[in-house]
């Protein structure tokens, strides 16, 4: 952790959408200059008011910070928005730099958190561990309709080979796998790995299985589309880590249907701020798209789940922590994210 030496004044931060796990292991790195106000509610107009009297913010992937809330904030006195995510695709940087708003970010918390949880949607979707385990419970111990494939010798594409896309890319290589990627800056540990870099259209139409490790930027946004489906692979494995709205859920629906696509693997989607990080197991799903992924057999869904370890939860702290500090002490954070930064692209 970044250790940092000033005579700046306490600093109280409104922490939103505070699960129990996100106040153990912001405490356990909190400073003592650093008063920390936890809240449950995700941020939004409406409640953007429970920043009063804190000058910075803390956030998570699905709060909304579009101009109606930064302009709130700014209003309240904020001056820092501490983001406890490597994403900030949800946040107006143009705003936020008119309203002289610092935004920071977590930029690798934990790579081999989500590289290995992508590995295991994989491997669940591919032999069918979840619905194998659910059988025996029930004394079902019949293999039909279990079968998977060998995943040695398959095409692997990966799209973003940052830094997950790099540890996600040395797990394939262990199963055997040929290795293709897809980024505006090709990494030099893929390529030792063997990686080829190739088009978008060239990791669409020959990979195996596919996962997009990318960011959200307007060039990712609904790659995988109605239009796009068609440079698929028939029958390719689909895997998204990333974020949500780079599949259009629609026409994943679609591919789905007609068999374009094989199987699909989710922790992410692009309507989930109204679903993910809640229990709604009491409740009936509204989000009917949602509930139509649902009844597919070869879909498996996740929470927004792939960072959510303990080494990645203290890294978030502790680089969210840094950043407030810094900011305490510096008026810049460590992490600082600027609107140049939208003009970044896989």
């Amino acid at each position: 952790m970044i250790q940092l030496w000033c005579l700046g004044s306490h600093m109280r931060t409104t922490i939103f959408s505070t699960k129990p796990y996100d106040r153990q292991f912001l405490e356990t790195s909190r400073k003592d200059a650093i008063e920390l106000h936890f809240v449950e509610a995700h941020l939004s107009p409406e409640t953007a008011r429970l920043a009063e009297g804190s000058e910075a913010v803390c956030a998570f992937v699905n709060d909304d910070l579009g101009e109606s809330v930064l302009r709130q904030l700014a209003n309240l006195g904020v001056r820092l928005v501490a983001l406890r995510c490597a994403g900030f695709n949800n946040v107006d940087l143009v705003t936020a730099k008119s309203l002289g708003l610092s935004v920071a970010r977590v930029p690798a918390y934990s790579p081999h958190s989500v590289a290995e949880h992508t590995m295991a949607i994989v491997l669940t979707l591919n032999r069918k561990t979840h619905r194998a385990h659910n059988r025996v419970r029930e004394g079902n111990f019949a293999l039909d309709g279990l079968m998977g494939f060998d995943l040695n010798g398959k095409t692997f594409g990966i799209v973003g080979t940052g830094k997950i896309g790099e540890v996600l890319s040395k797990i394939v290589h262990g199963f055997g796998c040929e290795l293709l990627g897809h980024d505006i800056a090709p990494s030099p540990s893929c390529e030792a790995l063997g990686m080829a870099y190739v088009s978008r259209e060239e990791i669409f139409a020959r990979s195996d299985i596919l996962s997009l490790n990318c960011p959200l930027t307007p060039e990712t946004h609904h790659m995988i589309r109605k239009e796009t489906l068609s440079l698929l692979k028939p029958g390719v494995m689909l895997i998204n880590t990333g974020r949500g709205a780079v599949i259009d859920t629609r026409a994943a629906i679609r591919g789905l249907k007609n068999g374009r696509i094989g199987s699909l693997g989710l922790d992410v989607y692009e309507e989930e701020a109204d679903l993910f990080f809640e229990d709604l197991s009491g409740h009936v799903l509204r989000d009917d798209v949602f509930a139509r992924l649902l009844t597919f057999p070869n879909v498996l869904i996740t929470g927004h789940q792939a960072f959510f370890t303990e080494e990645a939860l203290g890294n978030i702290a502790d680089t969210t922590i840094a950043n407030i500090d810094a900011f305490r002490c510096t008026g810049v954070p460590v992490h600082a994210v600027s609107v140049e930064r939208l003009a970044g692209k896989p």
